[in-house]
């Protein structure tokens, strides 16, 4: 008689350290615990040191990940509540880091490096929020349309919802793309560019839809009004309980919280394009128009959002099914790592130029270059 032995079912072995995402929301009320534990102000800056220190290390430490589910399992991932458990407990913690945050700036006695560094913590917990609100865009129903809005509203960034999905996408890795960085645009440059035309896309984009509908941009129909109206209302609240002064903190941990996450764009497509096929469309979206990055701690904790490459191929996967591209071209580090490095264009040149010559086989036709560089050509092309 033969024994059958059944195959054994490919199991997710990140599946129990998904929750370390949840560190990024926790920021605040960490940095709070730590303050109240020794007493020192100064652990406000607990955010900064473990994104642009600890994480960095625990990457190179730990290194990188290449490996992909199977597509027989992607449905079952996808369906499985564990996973979108993780990201529900997320805006709770984020919105009570921030309540915290505006408690501790209007509050206690701070010298201006420690009230920076509390606003710096509660930025960095925003931007994630922002990253969450990323995740819950890309999926369908009303709820998840929802909680996206929920999750922008300590950044006071509601129309990323409009500009990320209907605008970013379409126009990714293309000129026309006010979120797509260019070769030898530095990130001080972009900064201004992505959020201002950001912000005139989202408008356009939702002035047209509710157009052909018959009804006015300027009614509640209108996602971003829907969303900017959960900001005013949250900011609102803290201004009731805590005064006046909570405003000017409310909006400085907001501009860091978005100025992060458009360091995280400049990294994603930085100096990537899509050519333009016969008809003078541009091409699909595909793996190699998105900078990838495979390193397992900074993925875990910013929900394969470094796994860009099979994201914007794939908008509609799940985070916990993203998966690694030989094709596509890959940092040299996480974002964690490099958000530092953008803050200084020279250096940041000098890591990526190079490397975006290379994956386009040294061709500068084939670069999304800045327009006041394309009248010199790069020492190395």
């Amino acid at each position: 008689m033969t024994d059958i032995s059944l195959a054994q079912p490919w199991i997710d072995r990140r599946r129990h350290l998904w929750p370390i995402s949840l560190v990024v929301p926790s920021l605040a009320l960490i940095a709070f615990a730590l303050v109240e534990l020794t007493g020192s102000a100064w652990f406000w800056w607990t955010g900064a040191v473990v994104i642009y220190g600890l994480v960095p290390l625990l990457d190179w430490w730990i290194g990188a990940d290449r490996n992909n589910p199977p597509e027989a399992e992607v449905e079952r991932l996808e369906n499985d509540p564990w996973y979108r458990g993780v990201l529900l407990a997320t805006f709770p913690l984020q919105l009570l880091g921030t309540i915290v945050g505006v408690w501790a700036a209007v509050s206690t006695d701070l010298n201006p490096l420690q009230w920076l560094g509390l606003a710096v913590t509660v930025g960095i917990v925003s931007g994630g929020g922002i990253n969450t609100a990323h995740e819950w865009g890309h999926k369908r129903g009303r709820f998840a349309d929802w909680m996206s809005k929920l999750s922008l509203a300590p950044a006071f960034y509601g129309h990323f919802h409009v500009e990320h999905n209907r605008g970013h996408h379409k126009n990714v890795a293309t000129p026309d793309d006010p979120a797509s960085a260019r070769l030898g645009e530095s990130y001080w440059a972009f900064l201004p560019r992505t959020m201002l035309g950001s912000l005139r896309s989202a408008w356009r984009i939702e002035r047209e839809r509710l157009a052909g509908q018959g009804r006015s941009a300027c009614s509640l129909h209108n996602d971003n009004l829907q969303a900017w109206s959960l900001t005013l209302l949250l900011y609102g609240a803290l201004i009731v309980v805590f005064g006046w002064m909570a405003l000017p903190f409310l909006l400085a941990q907001a501009l860091y919280g978005a100025a992060l996450l458009e360091a995280v764009n400049y990294i994603e497509h930085y100096g990537l394009l899509r050519r333009k096929d016969a008809s003078g469309r541009f091409e699909r979206c595909a793996p190699e128009h998105s900078w990838n990055s495979n390193q397992i701690v900074s993925n875990l904790m910013l929900y394969q959002l470094q796994r860009h490459s099979d994201h914007h191929a794939n908008p509609r996967r799940a985070y916990q099914t993203l998966r690694h591209f030989d094709d596509s071209p890959q940092l040299p580090a996480g974002y964690a790592a490099l958000i530092p490095v953008v803050y200084f264009p020279r250096f940041w040149f000098a890591l990526m130029d190079q490397r975006v010559l290379d994956h386009y086989q040294g061709d500068l036709a084939r670069v999304n270059r800045q327009p006041r560089e394309k009248s010199r050509t790069p020492p190395s092309a």
